[in-house]
């Protein structure tokens, strides 16, 4: 239990933080760290409520920004990768698993780093690679937000409206990705015993997130935050 307090509910804290700050990013500061010290089996269902019970506060309060249109088609394709990501976390070996979700890492925080101007989308028809894409990784890994903010950014989503569109989609595929993780078994006892643990502490990071989100500059903390994800993901893929 000490164990648990002073390694497991820093990362929670921190993963939480983010999420509530900038939208999305739980997964991808949580999910490296948590693998390596409680396992792949018992972080991906932990960072799997995490998520939903961050994006489920965040849209109490803005779920009137929401725009709906732009979230549905990622959805339904999302589902049909949700299932493939699950078997892939039961079937594939660990060590597999940890080496793709440090690639993701590391390609999506350059990414955001130096943000190339990539060609703008005009309509919602490559929804479909996105959302299978967001599902296989959201299943697997719980890390279904690259594709999405990707997809956001192509699309041009309104800035003062895309981390409560974020929250749209996170809270059902969210829900549905946990709903998934309970049929395949990943609710053992220790990830509901973690998350209640966990609970307060993700309940306090929700709301200084909130405060962050409208108080600090984002552009130069996301910087700091993606630098810190792209030695984190070549930490991950070094101890794989």
């Amino acid at each position: 239990m000490e164990a648990f307090q002073t390694i497991v509910l820093p990362i929670v804290f921190v993963a939480t933080l983010t999420r509530s700050a900038f939208g999305f990013g739980d997964a991808m500061v949580g999910m490296p760290l948590l693998a390596m010290t409680i396992g792949l089996d018992t972080a991906t269902p932990l960072v799997g409520l995490m998520g939903i019970t961050a994006s489920s506060a965040i849209l109490i309060g803005h779920w009137r920004d929401v725009h709906v249109k732009s979230v549905w088609p990622l959805i339904v394709y999302t589902l049909i990768g949700i299932p493939i990501g699950i078997l892939l976390l039961k079937g594939v070996y660990e060590n597999v698993m940890k080496t793709v979700l440090a690639l993701v890492i590391i390609i999506f925080s350059l990414y955001k780093l130096f943000k190339p101007k990539l060609f703008a989308l005009a309509n919602d028809r490559l929804a479909c690679i996105f959302g299978l894409a967001s599902g296989i990784l959201g299943g697997a890994y719980n890390t279904n937000g690259p594709p999405v903010v990707i997809y956001g950014t192509l699309r041009r989503w309104d800035p003062e409206k895309f981390r409560a569109t974020l929250q749209g989609y996170f809270f059902p595929t969210g829900a549905l990705i946990a709903i998934g993780h309970c049929i395949g078994g990943l609710w053992t006892r220790p990830v509901l015993v973690n998350y209640a643990i966990s609970l307060p502490v993700i309940l306090v990071a929700i709301f200084l997130g909130g405060r962050i989100n409208r108080r600090i500059p984002k552009a130069r903390f996301d910087n700091y935050v993606y630098i810190f994800l792209v030695i984190l993901g070549v930490c991950l893929l070094i101890s794989t």
